[in-house]
């Protein structure tokens, strides 16, 4: 038995190595909430949130004072009733990252106490698995250049940032394929089409031979009936992000056949959601994808065991870690450049 003694939270302050631009904004740094759970055994397990006020609503700001109330709630309890304790931490609804953030560190310490791995906790599915790396929002000019530098560092799976000027992303792409030959693309428009403008996109890389695996959340959050009517006349799979936030939206958009694949980002919904999400997809044979928000190498930790435990991701997007300043690398996990090694 490993009852919960004590759960601290602490902020820390990351900058990206430089700018990193979607079509909504660009993140110049990041605050993290790291979460730290100890056992009256002496295990410790860590967590971290990484909020994201244009996703999910939340501020870290609004998370710092949950300290206390979460104390009170987890206090004494055993570890090792891990699902149990998901249960209990689901109340938190408005605040996904803290309950990704805390479900982890529960994980993490029994991890400790019982000497397996997380992700063999969560399965074992998979020993590796491999990342993209993602070129940002820019000038044609810009694009292509990152995107030539992320497949010569050996990543075989790139991410294009699109959504600011439709005509240069079809020019964009164009040129990344040309000087990336081999590659499988990513494309994601985070929001920024209309769905007449995703699919001038999806006809237009199609007429030019260009092939990408899946065009990402290409038109608003909220216009699901958009979001279908792009996937029911795209050459190519559309995918689900920032509207699927919870099990709930899972699930309609599932009914709805919106989607070709679902976009799970631990950030947006916690560890319990995320189990269900995967188990609604399966059953209604929707394909998924992993993602990130700004986590440091602590945060995409937990993405990369949740992953490799489950194994049911045909596509892993998470590079954040690769893209900050860290002074310390706290991932229990190996890079062997495009892969991740969970440990």
């Amino acid at each position: 038995m490993s009852k919960i003694k004590k759960i601290s939270f602490k902020v820390n302050f990351y900058e990206y190595i430089k700018p990193f631009r979607i079509a909504p904004g660009t993140s110049l740094s990041t605050n993290n909430l790291e979460v730290i759970l100890e056992t009256e055994e002496g295990y410790v397990g860590f967590g971290e949130a990484t909020p994201s006020f244009r996703v999910t609503g939340e501020r870290i700001e609004a998370l710092i004072p949950l300290e206390s109330p979460i104390n009170e709630l987890l206090k004494g309890k055993d570890t090792k009733n891990f699902r149990r304790l998901f249960e209990l931490i689901d109340k938190f609804f408005a605040f996904p990252s803290l309950k990704t953030a805390l479900q982890y560190a529960i994980l993490d310490a029994l991890s400790e106490e019982i000497k397996l791995p997380v992700y063999q906790i969560l399965g074992g599915g998979k020993e590796e698995i491999e990342t993209d790396k993602t070129v940002s929002v820019g000038s044609i000019e810009e694009r292509v250049k990152e995107a030539e530098e992320i497949f010569k560092e050996g990543f075989r799976v790139i991410k294009i940032k699109v959504g600011l000027n439709l005509y240069e992303d079809i020019e964009a792409m164009e040129e990344i394929a040309k000087r990336t030959k081999g590659a499988t693309y990513i494309v994601d428009a985070n929001t920024a089409y209309t769905p007449k403008q995703a699919l001038i996109f999806t006809k237009e890389l199609y007429k030019r031979g260009i092939d990408i695996a899946l065009l990402e959340q290409p038109v608003s959050a909220h216009d699901l009936e958009g979001l279908k009517y792009v996937r029911f006349n795209s050459a190519f799979p559309i995918a689900g992000d920032e509207s699927i936030k919870n099990r709930y939206d899972a699930l309609r958009v599932i009914k709805m056949e919106a989607v070709d694949y679902i976009n799970i980002k631990l950030m947006k919904c916690g560890i319990s959601d995320a189990l269900s999400i995967v188990e609604l997809a399966n059953t209604a044979n929707i394909k998924l994808m992993i993602g990130c928000m700004g986590e440091s190498s602590l945060g995409i930790n937990q993405s990369i065991h949740f992953s490799a435990g489950l194994g049911v991701f045909e596509f892993h997007d998470l590079d954040s870690a690769l893209m900050i300043k860290e002074d310390k690398f706290r991932g229990k996990y190996k890079i062997k450049i495009p892969y991740y090694i969970p440990s």
